[in-house]
């Protein structure tokens, strides 16, 4: 029997159905999903028909095809993040058939528009064909219509040929580590992006912004969306023009889909060829421990520990919300200040908030910890060299972001005073951060996804940095007090008290929480094995 699109259709629907019947959570999980997408749906209907309920033209024409654009760019961007979420459609499942290559994209470009995606996708721009016909009447709002279906298919094609020519990439580690990268710097920008949108919209050249949406208007990208705008206009002619754009750019995109679903299928790609490696007479512990680090157990662990926070996705992930937070929320508040101890506070926040990234250090590494307790590490070793390792980082990136700060708001002499304060924060953090995490530890679920966790592990993360941010708040108000009541002279005094207070706070904390890890070892390594 000959195969058709509607069998792949049905696959793509049995599928679904028989994971939904395996376990509760993918239930959960998927009515969660079709929540948010009609919410998504009902918003972007809202957004797009808006211009038309207010009769502007003008409106309408600058948001449908930008509108439209970032539409098509994320069904292009957010498969290569999370490519094998739906793995019905991974062209590798059909590697064994004995199917054409076009009865092959042809089902699996049908089987794309079937889900949730593509259904909340159509539901948002059918916004722009109720607003072109509030504009144009019914025959803009056919054409519209038919745009916004090309507009789908445009969407499910980008999206299936650039998936399918990075098929084997993305299966590899490195391009795996490359999307928790760009995962993290995503989920820490969202708040920075949303001021900066705002803060644009309220100075926005809009002229300007019309010229760029007529631009866009005129590239495959936004020209599926403004057809039925060219027909309200009087412009009937560019209709077939546009319409010939996006049809030849998806077919451009089939064929190229065409020429790499095979090497797509069978997960190879050519491989570059095997590094030679050079000989060296370094010892083995000298190539594993950087000279800057002793030899000895302490340098041994310190150095583990600077190589995992890099390559670990979790901790990488942890690194990277840090620091693009960590360089935001200050120079956001110092901008508004009037005196170089007004942002005092936040910078005391974000040295926390630093050191929070330690309030589950033995979480990250779970059952592995018993290699630890079976060499008999002593306590205060054992935290010393999780400090060393993870400052290895987490001090460049306080120094960088002390030296932003004052350079943003235009205060060069404030950066050593920046630098100290954070500094403080930080070692005053780790201080609290220790004992809390041998006492409250908890463990993670074994997962790739590094923003993944256990149940309760949310809650238990959230109360954890509160009590660090209240702690560290209430332990430096000497700083805060002396800052505000000094004002010019704190430039001066600032960082070496800063830098000592912190040295002291640390100090104290690796004498309190050294003797209880010695004591709580075991039941920590059972708090952090636990099975999720």
């Amino acid at each position: 029997m000959a195969l058709s699109t509607r069998h792949f259709v049905r696959l793509k629907l049995r599928l679904t159905a028989n994971g939904l019947r395996a376990q509760t959570w993918r239930v959960v999980l998927f009515v969660l999903g079709a929540v948010l997408a009609a919410c998504a749906a009902v918003v972007g209907y809202a957004a797009f028909v808006l211009p038309g309920l207010l009769d502007e033209q003008r409106a309408a024409e600058v948001l449908l095809p930008l509108g439209g654009a970032a539409i098509v760019l994320g069904w292009l961007f957010l498969p290569l993040v999370f490519f094998g979420v739906d793995e019905s459609l991974d062209p590798a499942r059909f590697a064994l058939l004995p199917l054409p290559r076009r009865t092959l994209i042809r089902g699996l470009l049908a089987a794309a528009l079937v889900g949730v995606p593509a259904a909340a996708t159509f539901a948002a721009t059918l916004g722009m064909v109720h607003a072109t016909a509030r504009l144009g009447g019914a025959g803009a709002a056919l054409v519209e219509l038919a745009g916004v279906t090309t507009g789908l298919l445009l969407c499910a094609a980008v999206s299936r040929a650039v998936t399918s020519a990075f098929a084997t990439a993305l299966r590899s580690r490195r391009a795996r580590d490359l999307a928790t990268v760009l995962l993290a710097a995503t989920a820490a920008l969202l708040g920075p992006l949303q001021l900066a949108a705002l803060a644009g919209a309220q100075h926005a050249d809009w002229e300007r912004v019309g010229g760029v949406a007529d631009v866009v208007a005129w590239t495959p990208l936004g020209a599926p969306y403004s057809m039925g705008l060219d027909v309200v206009a009087g412009r009937a002619w560019a209709v077939p023009v546009k319409l010939a754009l996006v049809l030849a750019t998806i077919g451009l995109l089939l064929w190229w889909w065409s020429t790499t679903v095979e090497r797509a299928m069978v997960g190879t790609a050519a491989s570059p060829r095997p590094r030679q490696r050079t000989a060296t007479n370094r010892k083995p512990v000298a190539q594993l421990v950087p000279r800057w680090l002793p030899r000895n157990r302490f340098g041994a662990l310190a150095a583990r520990e600077a190589r995992y926070w890099w390559r670990e996705s979790r901790r990488r992930a942890s690194l990277i919300t840090f620091s693009v937070v960590g360089v935001f929320l200050p120079a956001f508040a110092a901008a508004a200040s009037d005196g170089p101890a007004a942002p005092t506070g936040m910078l005391i926040l974000v040295g926390a908030l630093a050191a929070i990234s330690l309030a589950n250090q033995f979480g990250f590494e779970g059952s592995a910890y018993a290699a630890n307790i079976v060499a008999g590490v002593p306590g205060r070793v054992e935290l010393a060299s999780r400090i060393a390792g993870f400052s290895a980082y987490a001090v460049p990136a306080l120094l960088v972001i002390a030296l932003v700060v004052g350079m943003v708001t235009g205060r060069p002499q404030t950066i050593p005073v920046l630098a100290g304060t954070l500094l403080a924060a930080y070692g005053v953090g780790l201080a609290i951060v220790l004992p809390l995490s041998v006492r409250a530890a908890y463990a993670l679920p074994d997962t790739v996804n590094p923003f993944a966790m256990s149940s309760g592990g949310g809650l238990a993360k959230g109360l954890l940095s509160l009590g660090a941010l209240l702690g560290a708040a209430l332990a430096t108000a000497p700083l805060q007090l002396g800052a505000h009541l000094l004002g010019d002279v704190w430039l001066w005094v600032g960082p070496p008290i800063g830098i000592g207070y912190g040295v002291g706070a640390l100090a104290l904390g690796l004498r309190l929480a050294g003797p209880m890890l010695d004591r709580r070892a075991p039941e920590l390594l059972a708090t952090v094995s636990a099975a999720q």
